[in-house]
């Protein structure tokens, strides 16, 4: 029995070293593995960042001239409202003259000027006519000084056109047609033959053109919305009534004197127009008489 016993005592001793150096074992396994990650993780901290990818020069502008210009991109960059205001107006007046000064000081008051002037005389009336160039914030305001302090207005017509949309759309194509044209320039250094040199020289001048309208057309637009034009007409006539002169009796009768002679003279004269029928009366009356005396014989 005791032969048997302590053979199972070593065994169990044996087992139970066995297991402790596998626990010993296992935790040193887990301890280095924890000391690789930190490891991996602080190198992983110092290690400079991956070097980028350089692009040629050359490439980068090759790419921004044959790259087409976003349109929504570009109109997403806020324009202002392009809006044209033009209006015609006509005031009757007692005096042109005196009518014309205050065109003068209304104009210079609301910082506009005048671009062309004309003048009208007849027999009937007298008409003074005005483009005013003004100010778009000084419109309205000089509108109202010629219909309040000039004459009586009569008739007025303000019209506003938006041209926003006009100036986004010649703006957008502007832009692109100066893109096109860097790139024929640069196709133009780079042509090998008399013949590509020549074409892409017409197609640079033709470009050159079109930007050249393009560009008056904004010109043109901006000049429209920055300055409002206003027609004015002065109106007077020439017959006298009581609300444009003051005439007393002695006026009106020489008028009235002055008025017959020039009938009488009219009717004078329309008569000497008609001497050839005042010639065949005397000669139909001859006939007509010899006719009658031949007859009383017959």
């Amino acid at each position: 029995m005791k032969k048997i016993i302590l053979p199972l005592f070593c065994l169990v001793l044996f087992n139970c070293s066995k297991s402790d150096n596998q626990h010993e074992v296992k935790a040193d396994l887990v301890e280095i593995i924890q000391d690789d990650k930190a490891t991996i993780a602080s190198m992983d901290m110092m290690a400079p960042p991956p070097p980028k990818e350089e692009v040629p020069i050359s490439s980068v502008s090759a790419k921004a001239v044959n790259t087409t210009p976003d349109a929504s991109a570009q109109q997403n960059n806020s324009i202002a409202k392009k809006i044209i205001k033009n209006g015609d107006l006509e005031i009757q007046v007692g005096d042109i003259k005196k009518a014309h000064q205050q065109v003068n000081e209304i104009v210079k008051n609301n910082n506009a000027y005048i671009q062309t002037e004309r003048f009208n005389n007849t027999d009937i009336d007298e008409k003074q006519f005005f483009t005013i160039r003004v100010p778009h914030k000084n419109f309205d305001a000089l509108i109202n000084s010629f219909s309040n302090g000039v004459g009586s207005v009569l008739s007025k017509n303000i019209s506003s056109d938006d041209v926003t949309e006009e100036y986004t759309d010649v703006s957008i194509k502007l832009d692109n047609k100066k893109i096109y044209l860097e790139k024929y320039r640069d196709m133009l250094r780079n042509a090998k033959t008399t013949k590509d040199m020549l074409e892409i020289q017409e197609n640079i001048r033709e470009l050159e053109d079109e930007i050249d309208v393009s560009e008056g057309r904004l010109k043109f637009i901006d000049d429209r919305v920055n300055y409002s034009t206003l027609e004015l007409m002065l109106y007077k006539e020439k017959v006298r009534s009581s609300a444009t002169s003051k005439i007393g009796f002695g006026n009106r009768f020489g008028d009235s004197l002055t008025e017959g002679w020039n009938s009488f003279v009219a009717f004078f004269l329309g008569i000497i127009s008609l001497w050839p029928f005042l010639l065949l009366i005397p000669i139909i009356v001859y006939l007509w008489k010899k006719w009658r005396k031949n007859r009383v014989k017959k």
